[in-house]
Order: structure tokens, then C-alpha cells, then sequence
């Protein structure tokens, strides 16, 4: 009989476990996960169920521990899930497998009254589901699990089950673009199914991720000499090219080919063979600058982030995508081979060699903070976010979010009015959560134009907080779509980091705040204080 969390294993190190698993067994170890605040215990229990699934459940059971589905999101939402509320069952029958099914049968779910068809569907779901597995279940469906780990604990779990080396996993999920195939390759083939996945062109990996920086000092002081990249208010692609075959995927690595036809186009005329490329698209205005020339990033201004997104998403040849245009920043694989590990300055050299001049983003190589930063100010004069500090020695770790890219862009805040609060949903049941944001009318004195929403940003305490402060400011409520509204007297004034804004029809005054979150809130300043919708607008680009 096998120990408990460990994996059966046949002579050649394969998985040969049969006995399906009850979806209660993720449930329970959900809640064992989120009732510890150590590290390892997490691990260890995460591991144990891990070890017990079989071949056919790895995949789903990895993606469900990770808080989302095989198939990514799938149009549930909590909107949906709010009107699902069937009494659990006392004993456990759902299996790991079962789930799968129902989670693939309503992501499947299209046309007219696909919503009443989906509250059906979720509520013979639930009907059969334990109160772990309700909670666990909303959680998944609703992108809100809060157990204190995801993919980082998970992988070194899955590690500790095959009994491989948690870096072999990592690279693994890296490869293959998500942590359950890697999952499957350690747990029925061990550490030779885990180094044969590997790169290849025509399949997504995940994308390297930068780290923040306080300014272009700090992150030359940590990096030393380093490529120094424009940060384009766009939307990051991996271009694959395999045989003269062009597939496009974006951050999330959906496959997005057929929208940016004018992309594929000069993907495919690029030389060097079969490649992968990592850079972003974005649209651009003429400006007529230089003679009106538009063969170069520097003397056009970019379109707002919206539009390249408006025209990101456009559909089909003759959609809105044709107009966009991409700039490579890096490449991982060329002429047949992987050159993800190789050091980023011989990348440099590869992307140089084989990527135009109009299609590679502007760069310079320096160790110092004083030059980097006129190139940094430059970028952002020409409406651009920011830069990217990178260090030249270091590969490219698909996945990961290091040390070794820096990203580093102006960072404006505004003194606003909370007007309203929703209650919370999921962790932050019970909680006055998502702060509705107004700012000065010069106008109409003593009133206030909403810009936007936020939830990002608060700790537990500052919840607790806020609260019993909006409770205090309470003036009515309201049942919306979002649930459950406290409108507020606007006296508390918060302010708010912002990385910009963006015209909207959505609020009166015509603008909307892009990644809003809490900074602090500011009890020294008076409503009457806080910013005009003016400041708000100037920040429009």
C-alpha cells in the first residue's frame, strides 16, 4: 500500500493510480492551506493530494488548487454565482474528473440564454457539492481563491509529490506554458518527462515578467550596465514563427493571429528560420515630424492605450487590428535552436541581426543613472510609459518575475472622495470593498464627478477600517448588478496612485482612472481639498 501523499510509481517511474479522487479531497486541502500561514505545511499538504491523483486528473486538479479552470476563465462571474445558492450535501461524491466535465460543458455554454442555461447548470453543480467544495468552487469560478498559495507553492508541491527537483518543474511550466502538463510530465514520467519539454515554436510559453523600480537609479544601482528599453502603453505578443507558419499569442497566451494580419505579414518577412519573439503592438499617430517619415518609433506618438486595445481586439482581416504595429524587444528561439538561456546581450545582438530597425524598440546599453534617465524622460515626452532596465548577462526565465528586469515609469496620484461603496464579495465577504471615486466639481461647488473604481491596494487592516468609516457615511443602498451599494456622504478623502487616464463615456467627466489603487488616506485634507476634475482630465493623453 503506498504512503499517504506519495504517488504510486510503476519501474519506470510512471504514475499507475486508478482510483479517482474525490473533489472534496481539493477542498479540504484548500481549507488546510489557507488556515496555515507556514510555508511548508502548505506544501506538504498540497503535495499529499497531489500524490494521490490519478494520470487523467493532474491537469484539471492543478488548475483548480491554482484558483482558475484548464480553459482559463469562462464567463462565470460572481454576478452569476451570487443567484446560485443550493444547500451542500452532507457526503462527498463529486470527483475531480466530474468537475472537469461540468467546468468544460458550461464553458461550452453560447448563444441565446446562456445565462439562465448557466445558473442551471451551476446549480446542479453545486446541488452535489459538499460546503468545501461550494467554497472552493466559487472561488475557482468567480477568480477569487484566497488560500495563500497559488502557482509558487503549488509547483514546489508538485515537485515534492514526483520527488523532482522544484527548478525542473518550473522551467517545465515555463515551456509548456502552464504548470499542469509540467505537473503531468513529473508526476507519470518524472525528471526525463520533465527536461524533454522544452521550447518549440508555434507553442506559447509564459512570458518573463519585470519588477518594479522606484526610478531609473535604483534599478541601474542594482543591475549595473544594462539595456535600457522604452515601456510602450501597449499590449505585450510572442510572435512564434515554424515552417513560414505565423501564430501570435498575447500575455495570457491566447491565440490571437487572425487579428493582426499586418503583424503575421511582418513576422513572416523577418529572416533566421524558424523563430519566437517577445515584444508588444501598439498603434501610432503620424505626427509629421522628420519629414512626416513613420518608418521610426521616435518621431510618431502613440495612440491611447485604448484604442490599441479597441483595435487589439478587433476581429478578422479587415478588422481594426491591421492598423496595429508590432516592436520586438527580445527573442528565445532562432534558426532551430533555443536562445532563451543565452545572456541577454547576445540576444540583443540576434534580435539586431534579424528583426528591421522600424520593428525593434528604441534601447541603449549604459551603466549610468544620469543618461538613462534623460532616455527614460524622453520616452515619456513622447508619450510613452516609461522604460525597461534590464542586465545584460542575465536569460530569459519565461515565467518569472525577477530581479533582473526592472520597469520603471512615472507614477501620478490624486487626492479624491470616496462617493460610494460596494460590499465584498469572496475574502472580502462582510468588508466595504471597492472604493467609488469622485473628484471635485469646479462647477457645481460641494459636488463630485466619479472617475472611476478601486479595490486594489488595501490591507486588512485599512478594510477593517474603512468599513466602519463608510458605515458611519452611509446615506442609503442600493442593489445593482455589482450587489450591494452604500452610497456615502463624500467627506473622506483618499488618495490614489494612478498610471494614468483614459477617455470615457462611462462618467461625466469624460475621463477614467487606468489601474487605480489606495495609497493612503488622507484625514488631513477636507473634501473641498481634494483634486478638481481638471487635474483629473490634464492627465489625459
Amino acid at each position: 500500500m503506498a504512503l499517504p501523499g506519495r504517488v504510486d510509481r510503476a519501474p519506470g517511474g510512471g504514475n499507475t493510480r486508478t482510483v479517482p479522487t474525490l473533489f472534496d479531497d481539493l477542498a479540504t486541502t484548500s481549507m488546510a492551506v489557507a488556515a496555515t500561514t507556514k510555508r511548508n505545511d502548505k506544501v506538504d499538504a498540497l503535495a499529499a493530494v497531489i500524490g494521490r491523483l490519478t494520470p487523467d486528473e493532474i491537469v484539471p486538479a492543478i488548475a483548480f488548487l491554482t484558483g482558475t479552470t484548464p480553459l482559463g476563465r469562462i464567463g462565470v462571474g460572481w454576478s452569476t454565482l451570487a443567484d446560485v445558492e443550493p444547500p451542500p450535501v452532507p457526503t462527498p461524491t463529486l470527483t475531480v474528473g466530474a468537475v472537469d466535465r461540468a467546468v468544460t460543458a458550461l464553458a461550452a455554454m453560447s448563444g441565446s440564454g446562456v445565462t439562465a442555461a448557466r445558473r442551471e447548470a451551476l446549480a446542479d453543480l453545486f446541488g452535489t457539492a459538499t460546503e468545501a467544495e461550494q467554497r472552493l468552487l466559487r472561488g475557482i469560478l468567480g477568480g477569487e481563491l484566497r488560500q495563500g498559495a497559488l502557482d509558487g507553492v503549488v509547483t514546489t508541491a508538485v515537485a515534492k509529490a514526483a520527488g523532482v527537483p522544484v527548478a525542473s518543474v518550473r522551467r517545465a511550466a515555463m515551456m509548456a506554458g502552464a504548470l499542469g502538463p509540467a505537473a503531468h510530465a513529473a508526476l507519470t514520467g518524472g525528471a526525463d518527462a520533465l527536461a524533454a519539454v522544452a521550447l518549440v515554436p508555434l507553442r506559447a510559453v509564459q512570458p518573463m515578467l519585470a519588477s518594479p523600480a522606484g526610478s531609473v537609479g535604483e534599478a541601474i544601482d542594482d543591475i549595473g550596465t544594462a539595456s535600457v528599453e522604452w515601456k510602450l502603453d501597449g499590449a505585450r505578443i510572442q510572435a512564434h514563427r515554424s515552417d513560414g507558419e505565423v501564430r501570435l499569442f498575447t500575455r495570457n497566451l491566447n491565440d490571437i493571429t487572425d487579428r493582426l494580419p499586418g503583424v503575421v505579414a511582418a513576422v513572416r518577412s523577418m529572416s533566421g528560420g524558424d523563430l519566437v519573439l517577445d515584444g508588444e503592438v501598439m498603434g501610432l499617430l503620424d505626427d509629421g515630424a522628420l519629414d512626416g517619415r513613420d518608418d521610426d518609433l521616435g518621431t510618431t506618438t502613440p495612440r491611447r492605450f485604448q484604442d490599441t486595445m479597441g483595435d487589439f481586439g478587433a476581429d478578422g482581416e479587415a478588422g481594426r487590428g491591421a492598423a496595429l504595429r508590432a516592436f520586438f524587444f527580445d527573442v528565445m528561439y532562432l534558426g532551430g535552436r533555443a536562445v532563451h538561456d543565452e545572456p541577454l546581450a547576445t540576444r540583443r545582438m540576434l534580435l539586431e541581426e534579424h528583426v528591421p530597425d522600424v520593428a525593434r524598440l528604441p534601447s541603449i546599453v549604459t551603466a549610468d543613472a544620469m543618461e538613462a534617465q534623460a532616455f527614460m524622460d524622453r520616452a515619456v515626452e513622447l508619450g510613452h510609459e516609461g522604460v525597461m532596465v534590464k542586465g545584460l548577462d542575465d536569460r530569459y526565465e519565461a515565467g518569472r518575475r525577477g530581479k533582473s528586469w526592472r520597469k520603471v515609469k512615472p507614477v501620478h496620484t490624486l487626492d479624491l472622495v470616496v462617493i460610494a461603496v460596494e460590499w465584498g464579495h469572496g475574502r472580502r465577504t462582510g468588508t466595504l470593498s471597492n472604493l467609488h471615486l469622485g473628484a471635485r466639481s469646479e462647477e457645481r461647488d460641494g459636488e463630485f464627478v466619479m472617475v472611476g473604481k478601486t479595490f486594489k491596494g488595501m490591507t486588512d487592516e485599512m478594510l477593517r477600517w474603512q468599513t466602519e468609516r463608510f458605515q458611519e457615511l452611509a446615506i442609503g443602498t442600493e442593489h445593482g448588478r455589482a450587489g450591494r451599494v452604500v452610497h456615502v456622504r463624500p467627506e473622506q478623502v483618499v488618495e490614489i496612485a494612478v498610471d494614468g487616464v483614459q477617455a470615457s463615456t462611462r462618467y461625466p467627466g469624460g475621463v477614467a482612472l487606468r489601474f487605480a489603487r489606495v495609497k493612503r488616506y488622507r484625514h488631513d485634507k477636507a473634501a473641498a481639498q481634494a483634486d478638481p476634475i481638471s487635474a483629473v482630465q490634464a492627465l489625459l493623453r
